[in-house]
């Protein structure tokens, strides 16, 4: 790892991905990620990825986005991302990514919870898997970007309000600087912070704890989502994620008596909502999702992924509900960002699940976090390309020995994170804020 690079990107989900293969090749880029590669919240999405239709689907897409996101959702997002969404899918593609289709070779779509229609493409029901894995192989290739894994980003380099770069641990190593012209935080979530939760456990919202302490803005860090349908389990560790499309193919959700009690295709937020209160009535751990009107043919094909999982729990879903109940899945708020990453830091920019540009609202559409990630992070290499000002080499004294301890550091991480959760919304902290320490 050298000293300098042009532009460094921490995080490795499709965001970060993305992110440096639209960089300029002429650009030296330093990719880090805290843990392998692949093993980022991308790669877990199963649903899939919005995508519009047609001219006549503009509005009926517009519109179901907005109202998930309970109308504040920034409007010119929304609009950049719908209009760009045909070209990234189109780019994917031409990528080696291998959406579904239909037996005359057109592209299949599917549905699920807030949308008025078939808009979703997927591969099967490890869409993230496939999209991530292939934008991995274009970055391999590529002569200009290194690549570091288990590399920790412990902070940024500030000097008069601008980034300078970042003060990283590799494994067994004590912390050094590395400068660079830019910074794109591609990080994630905050999932890790959660006892339930679908996100990897190292992913505990570093970027958030680094924004506070440098004076960065946050913006609706308290808009966390919880998704409906997770595999109950008395097991520690992430929670596997039963996708939204199951019930828009037609799952029902089921009370202890075994009757329906909610319309599955509700925002997910109202679907959570009345698992709760579900669970409360009924005095129970969990609820129960019912594939018995999804043909077996359907499973096997569209969802083997989850077919298999709940099979190696001891559920064959073709025959009986299996349990699910609420659980973390994904932060609409986040570093306060513009659709094109940029920050109140200068040279910083933000990019996917760390940003919020308020695309997302006050809660996110399904399978529109993958698309949102794509756009943005396009926008975001597009500006530094095109960015011409002059900038100087140069470096700054930075005291390491406070970053000596690196476990302390990220338990403070943890805590100044959950502690800004809670003054943002006391309500959401007490119900759903249970830190793993």
């Amino acid at each position: 790892m050298d000293n300098f690079y042009d532009v460094i990107v921490v995080g490795t989900g499709v965001a970060g991905l993305y992110t440096c293969l639209n960089l300029s090749k002429d650009k030296k880029v330093l990719l880090l990620t805290k843990d392998e590669v692949l093993n980022c919240d991308s790669y877990l999405a199963q649903g899939g990825i919005c995508t519009l239709l047609d001219k006549q689907d503009y509005k009926p897409y517009f519109e179901d986005t907005i109202k998930a996101g309970r109308y504040e959702n920034d409007l010119i997002a929304v609009h950049d991302m719908i209009v760009q969404s045909k070209e990234i899918i189109n780019d994917l593609i031409a990528k080696g990514v291998d959406f579904d289709k239909n037996c005359d070779g057109s592209l299949n779509y599917t549905r699920e919870g807030g949308h008025s229609t078939f808009r979703i493409l997927h591969h099967k029901d490890v869409t993230g898997k496939e999209i991530t894995s292939k934008l991995y192989e274009q970055v391999e290739k590529c002569s200009n970007i290194t690549i570091k894994e288990f590399a920790l980003v412990m902070d940024i380099i500030k000097d008069n309000n601008c980034c300078k770069g970042v003060v990283v641990k590799e494994q067994d190593c004590m912390p050094v600087p590395v400068y660079c012209r830019d910074v794109v935080f591609a990080t994630g979530g905050l999932g890790g912070l959660f006892v339930n939760s679908t996100n990897f456990s190292h992913i505990t919202g570093d970027s958030f704890a680094i924004a506070i302490r440098n004076g960065v803005e946050l913006k609706n860090i308290n808009y966390i989502q919880i998704h409906p349908t997770v595999l109950f389990s008395k097991s520690k560790g992430r929670r596997f994620l039963i996708s939204e499309s199951v019930r828009g193919e037609g799952a029902k959700l089921l009370n202890k008596a075994k009757h329906r009690f909610v319309n599955e295709l509700l925002p997910r937020d109202v679907v959570a909502g009345a698992i709760i209160e579900q669970m409360k009535k009924d005095n129970t751990e969990h609820v129960w999702l019912d594939f018995k009107d999804i043909s077996n043919d359907e499973i096997l094909h569209h969802f083997p992924n989850i077919y298999n999982k709940c099979l190696e729990e001891g559920y064959d879903v073709t025959k009986e509900p299996i349990p699910v109940v609420p659980a973390q899945h994904y932060l609409m708020g986040g570093i306060r960002a513009d659709i094109c990453g940029v920050t109140s830091l200068k040279h910083l920019y933000a990019v996917g699940e760390t940003a919020n540009n308020g695309v997302h609202g006050a809660n996110r559409l399904a399978s529109n976090s993958l698309l949102e990630s794509l756009t943005f992070s396009k926008n975001c290499a597009r500006v530094i390309n095109f960015d011409k000002s002059e900038y100087e080499k140069s470096n700054i004294d930075i005291d390491l020995q406070k970053y000596a301890d690196s476990e302390k550091w990220q338990l403070e991480n943890k805590r100044l994170v959950l502690e800004e959760i809670r003054k943002k919304d006391e309500v959401f902290y007490d119900k759903w804020c249970n830190s793993k320490d």
